[in-house]
């Protein structure tokens, strides 16, 4: 079984947590009983997980390997000129090694998406852009920290595809079966 999920905002990708107070996880949705996340996304970002019972699936998904892309809206902090777009798509430096060179476009006009609650903070004087990233590799808060090493930190980061599967109009909290 494969099971597309829009993960909310603030939610673990794990079914339990043991911190104190517990934060909203996995079991809270409804889920089919014995899917497991292929992959993960952080706490603060939202949008396509994908799940399933079935080991070799969830390896073939998550594994680099397999290249299997994996495609994000993100807001980033600040309009993005030639260099910074440019410098992002070359595979910006990070603490652990160069990344691989990410296809990245501006999104314009911004992508109608549901709201996020708590909303994302919103600065008069610092405008905002939205761009599309598409990455072939996984590290942990990739996304985030290549756009901060351009100088475009990120308000909000939604994965919206994982290979051919899509969010395509999933609310946040909603799951559905993959044939």
């Amino acid at each position: 079984m494969l099971v597309a999920f829009n993960k909310p905002y603030g939610v673990l990708c794990q079914f339990t947590d043991r911190s104190a107070p517990p934060r909203p996880t996995l079991a809270g949705f409804g889920l089919p009983a014995g899917v497991y996340p292929a992959g993960r996304l952080d706490h603060d970002s939202e949008g396509l997980l994908m799940l399933s019972d079935e080991g070799g699936l969830i390896h073939r998904i998550t594994d680099p390997r397999h290249k299997l892309s994996k495609t994000y809206w993100v807001q980033v902090e600040g309009d993005p000129g030639d260099a910074a777009l440019d410098a992002l798509r070359a595979g910006p430096v990070l603490r652990d090694g160069a990344t691989r060179p990410p296809r990245v476009r501006r999104l314009d006009p911004p992508p109608t998406l549901w709201p996020r609650d708590p909303p994302v903070r919103a600065r008069r004087t610092v405008p905002d852009a939205w761009l599309e990233v598409v990455l072939r590799e996984g590290r942990n808060r990739q996304v985030r920290r290549m756009t901060a090493a351009v100088g475009l930190p990120t308000l909000r980061l939604v994965r919206v595809a994982i290979g051919p599967w899509r969010l395509d109009g999933l609310a946040p909290g909603a799951w559905r079966a993959i044939s």
